[in-house]
């Protein structure tokens, strides 16, 4: 969705998101499966995450890329991901899968702006589910 983000210096519309694929996604037990994102950014420097939330706990920080710079990884053996700005893409990774992977997958976005970033993440933070379930 478009917004208009007023900062501090300047006033300008943005159409920042991200897609995720629609549906489930269904792996085995022991194997690796990969989650895809595309995003759309206005900004001169990506700021892509992935988040996990499992149940009605609050989603947990899997990792960070960035365009310009490294990002982080809570786990790097079990959670991996490759920004490519050129196809705005940043798919993740998860290796040795078991049933406590089965969760909703979050991509988020922050786009980089002058003046109060705290507030403009949180209105323009876009996000789709991907499920990843039935792991036998």
């Amino acid at each position: 969705t478009d917004s208009v983000c007023c900062c501090f210096t300047e006033c300008r519309a943005q159409k920042d998101n991200v897609l995720q694929p629609k549906g489930d996604v269904t792996a085995t037990e022991g194997e690796a499966v990969t989650l895809g994102c595309q995003y759309n950014s206005s900004s001169t420097n990506d700021y892509l995450f992935w988040y996990k939330q499992d149940g009605n706990n609050s989603p947990k920080f899997i990792l960070s890329r960035f365009k310009v710079g490294t990002g982080k990884t809570v786990d790097e053996e079990k959670f991996s991901s490759t920004l490519n700005s050129s196809l705005r893409s940043v798919p993740l990774k998860i290796q040795k899968l078991q049933l406590s992977d089965s969760a909703v997958y979050y991509c988020a976005l922050r786009p980089t702006v002058t003046g109060n970033t705290k507030t403009l993440y949180k209105n323009l933070w876009s996000k789709v589910n991907t499920i990843l379930h039935n792991i036998h």
